[in-house]
């Protein structure tokens, strides 16, 4: 008998993953306070969810016209807060639900994210997934003080040595290390904690870790990437796929595809988990249903989808009329293997 598992896409922001909802005239305000987050986590948790966890981003999306004016104006994403800090007051709230957060290879270190979600994890008694991402957003590289976002295969290459890192840290604690003997002064054994001593082409760190290991072992990976290099990095290292399927028969093939390439380096297919993103509109009957979507339908506004779209491509498409044909020259630019 198979189980269905459901996973909650949440944002630590003013709306929801539909950017217009702050508009819909029942929507809370509070979207920045404690309960809100806590009201959401005990929903989900009442409703048998497996994991609720937060996709995020470095920056608002402000690349359409190069200004943020219209981005605060008008409620499309301008507040995104940590995600660790709202992900732990849901914790606090529950018992059982898993929580995941995204953090980016490219813009911490991998020491300091594997405390951070190995703290968490002992924190929420194994309840921590880590939501792995490249980082895809000029403006996102901006803020962390760099001129524009790193090519995007080498945002792979180098997240596979930041997967290498942290993991090698994880792993560096042994399940029994602590003794916590005290009548013979040893807390832990130093021949059961290792340093790791790690030297790559992008990263290098020695250790030892400072954090012991957690009831699950370490944090659940999650991934979601889509491009060629995105899924390669994905059958490698992810435990919880996030995947975006057009049509059946293409899941399909992309769900097998994605298990073999996990079994082709050494992974047991079953320890992966992949989950297809869908929207549901809950109600009654079919008919209150689709007279919600409706009004949902109704709330976006043409510069809330300029502004998402320049923000997800990587370009602004303020530069253009809403008529223009692009040239190929602006192929490129605009690619969709550049997400992240």
């Amino acid at each position: 008998m198979r189980q269905i598992h459901f996973v909650a896409f949440l944002q630590a922001q003013n709306c929801t993953t539909l950017p217009a909802s702050w508009r819909h005239p029942d929507a809370r305000t509070d979207t920045y306070s404690p309960e809100y987050y806590q009201h959401i986590a005990r929903v989900l948790e009442a409703g048998k969810f497996d994991i609720g966890f937060f996709d995020d981003r470095l920056a608002m999306p402000d690349m359409y016209g190069g200004d943020h004016a219209h981005t605060v104006q008008n409620g499309i994403r301008c507040v995104k807060m940590d995600p660790i800090a709202c992900l732990m007051t849901m914790a606090a709230a529950t018992t059982r639900l898993g929580l995941g957060a995204t953090y980016s290879t490219t813009y911490y270190e991998p020491f300091h994210v594997a405390r951070l979600f190995q703290s968490v994890d002992l924190m929420t008694k194994g309840r921590a997934g880590w939501n792995v991402i490249t980082s895809v957003n000029d403006n996102e590289a901006r803020n962390m003080g760099r001129d524009g976002a790193m090519e995007h295969d080498t945002r792979y290459d180098r997240a596979d040595e930041f997967m290498e890192v942290v993991l090698g840290h994880w792993d560096s604690w042994d399940d029994d290390a602590i003794a916590a003997d005290k009548v013979n002064n040893l807390y832990a054994h130093p021949d059961k904690v290792r340093r790791l001593d790690y030297q790559g082409r992008f990263m290098s760190s020695r250790g030892p870790f400072t954090v012991p290991r957690s009831p699950q072992g370490h944090p659940v990976i999650i991934q979601a990437g889509m491009s060629d290099r995105g899924r390669e990095f994905a059958a490698r290292w992810g435990e919880l796929l996030f995947v975006v399927y057009h049509g059946l028969d293409v899941g399909k093939q992309s769900y097998a595809a994605m298990k073999e390439a996990a079994a082709a380096l050494g992974r047991h297919p079953d320890s992966m988990k992949i989950c297809s993103l869908f929207y549901p509109v809950c109600a009654a009957t079919k008919t209150e249903a689709e007279d919600k979507k409706a009004a949902y339908d109704k709330l976006p506004t043409e510069v809330d989808q300029l502004s998402l779209l320049s923000e997800a491509l990587n370009y602004d498409f303020a530069s253009k009329s809403m008529d223009e044909p692009f040239r190929s020259c602006c192929k490129n630019r605009i690619a969709p293997d550049r997400r992240a």
